[in-house]
């Protein structure tokens, strides 16, 4: 059996695949969120534990292959592989940052060179050469940065609003859709946890009303910032290197994006919408070829 695990601070979801069959060995599972950077080894253990499906199938485990945020450090990968280890003893245990999420789930088997995009609740840009992730900028979050991601355009949105910028169609549309109450609104950006999936909740109705002439406005915005602030910081690699893209904004937008890569001279490769289901396809042919 493998198990595929995408990990944030908040949640973690669990893949079985039985690798004979391609079929999933039990539903998915989900956990509380298992970031090394923000909970201690013995947490770990215990979030895990806490699953009575996982514990009752650890022995069939042969492969973990585990994404998480977090991961991006030295000593981190070794605290959680250290835990998944103990628990799935049988296992060949690999964690890695999530970023490789999007990676392995859009690139495929062959790792070919190209830089990855994740257009989701957040943004992000990779070069992938072919084994190593590479990154210039240092993400500082979704308040300062993340450009054309849902949280950005959830922001855009509320902000039209209440600036009185969006046409009177579009307001009435909004405003019926969503609770917009500023006391609402401002509990759940400045005193509820996660204000950036909040945000990106949002999106869907940019996602929705992508026809109307004003949304495309604030679509193509997004993008060319996402664009300028990220793609074109690998302005040399995207002469012969695709860029794919993986997340639900990136997804329900490809032809948006197909559109302005004209303008900027890049190359669209593959979507993938939810990473881990890519990851399945990826690690069956992984194993299957050892």
């Amino acid at each position: 059996m493998i198990l595929i695990v995408d990990s944030g601070s908040t949640k973690s979801d669990w893949i079985s695949v039985n690798p004979k069959s391609g079929h999933s060995s039990f539903e998915r599972q989900r956990t509380k969120g298992l970031n090394p950077a923000i909970i201690s080894k013995k947490e770990a253990f215990e979030i895990i534990s806490e699953n009575h499906i996982l514990m009752k199938n650890k022995l069939e485990v042969e492969y973990v292959f585990f994404y998480g945020a977090g991961c991006g450090t030295v000593e981190a990968p070794k605290m959680l592989h250290s835990v998944l280890k103990n628990i799935f003893s049988n296992a060949k245990i690999t964690v890695k940052e999530d970023t490789y999420a999007a990676i392995y789930s859009t690139v495929g088997i062959k790792k070919q060179a190209a830089v990855v995009c994740i257009l989701g609740t957040g943004s992000n840009c990779t070069y992938f050469d072919g084994n190593k992730a590479k990154q210039k900028v240092v993400s500082l979050g979704y308040s300062i940065m993340d450009d054309g991601s849902g949280n950005y355009f959830g922001r855009q949105l509320l902000r039209e609003y209440y600036f009185d910028f969006m046409p009177h169609d579009i307001k009435l549309m909004f405003k019926t859709r969503y609770n917009l109450n500023d006391d609402f609104i401002k509990n759940n950006l400045y005193k509820k946890p996660n204000p950036n999936a909040y945000l990106a909740k949002f999106a869907e109705f940019l996602i929705l009303n992508k026809e109307s002439k004003y949304i495309k406005g604030i679509i193509n915005k997004g993008l060319s910032s996402f664009v300028k602030t990220m793609i074109l910081q690998f302005e040399a690699e995207i002469k012969s290197a695709p860029v794919h893209f993986a997340g639900s904004i990136a997804f329900f937008l490809q032809d948006e994006i197909r559109h302005i890569s004209k303008d900027y001279g890049f190359k669209v490769g593959n979507f993938q919408r939810r990473p881990i289901e890519g990851l399945v396809d990826y690690h069956l042919e992984q194993v299957s070829n050892k």
